[in-house]
């Protein structure tokens, strides 16, 4: 049995962090000792969370923030580094449906709306906190991704394009630190009982699906000062997660 995870005394970024699998991830976190900065647009969820940490005994730092605000994603970089001179974990988790639909009927700012938060907001988080995470002893970043990158169905090209590129910055990221004490990698939570899953499948039981708490505990690991891989995406499958290399 493994020891309960110890993150007394870092910090941790969580986007999307209002609902769904963010919200359990940020609870996590700050049970196991993070403070944690929980990012989102949604003012009401937040508050939420917050009571929720505290409640519990743990900490929080609340960031209302739309992610299409580039500007504020670099502020958001700058004011960790003048509180605490460091960050030690990464969960870029907020991401868009957009639609369902047979791609030539995409309509353009659906299609720029899907690549602006998952993509360039994921590239402008990733910059603005790269040189924070180097400052940690043991800076660990998950990017949330999706089957849908390597499944590509039918219907699904937008998201399904937007994670495939999330995915190709994480391992480019991966192999640029990996001769540091930065690990990054990638985590594909499967269907998940959320309210982008129900969206995206509305005639879908959510009682068949595992919930958000249950994708969040298996998540948090990957932000071990333990952990050893980095360049992965770690799948769920058969209530644990596995880790694949893709080829080089």
């Amino acid at each position: 049995m493994n020891p309960p995870l110890d993150l007394t005394g870092r910090v941790a970024v969580v986007t999307g962090a209002s609902r769904g699998i963010g919200y359990f991830i940020a609870k996590e976190l700050a049970a196991a000792g993070a403070h944690v900065v929980a990012v989102a647009r949604t003012v009401g969820g937040l508050e939420e969370l917050d009571d929720q940490i505290k409640a519990a005994g743990g900490q929080a730092t609340l960031v209302p923030l739309d992610l299409a605000d580039m500007a504020g994603i670099d502020r958001l970089g700058g004011a960790i580094h003048e509180r605490w001179g460091k960050l030690d974990i990464l969960v870029a988790n907020a991401g868009v449906l957009g639609v369902i639909s047979p791609i030539g009927h995409v309509e353009a700012k659906t299609f720029e709306k899907v690549m602006t938060i998952n993509v360039t907001s994921t590239w402008r988080l990733i910059r603005s906190v790269d040189p924070l995470l180097r400052l940690s002893d043991a800076g660990r970043a998950i990017i949330l991704s999706s089957n849908a990158a390597h499944s590509a169905r039918a219907f699904w090209a937008p998201y399904a394009a937007s994670k495939a590129a999330v995915e190709t910055m994480m391992r480019s990221w991966a192999h640029e630190t990996q001769s540091l004490p930065l690990r990054v990698n990638a985590a594909d939570p499967g269907a998940t009982r959320t309210a982008m899953r129900a969206q995206a499948v509305p005639g879908e039981d959510p009682e068949t699906l595992p919930h958000p708490s249950e994708i969040a505990k298996r998540i948090v690991p990957l932000a071990s000062p333990e952990l050893k891989e980095t360049g992965l995406i770690f799948q769920a499958k058969h209530n644990r997660f596995v880790a694949y290399r893709q080829p080089e």
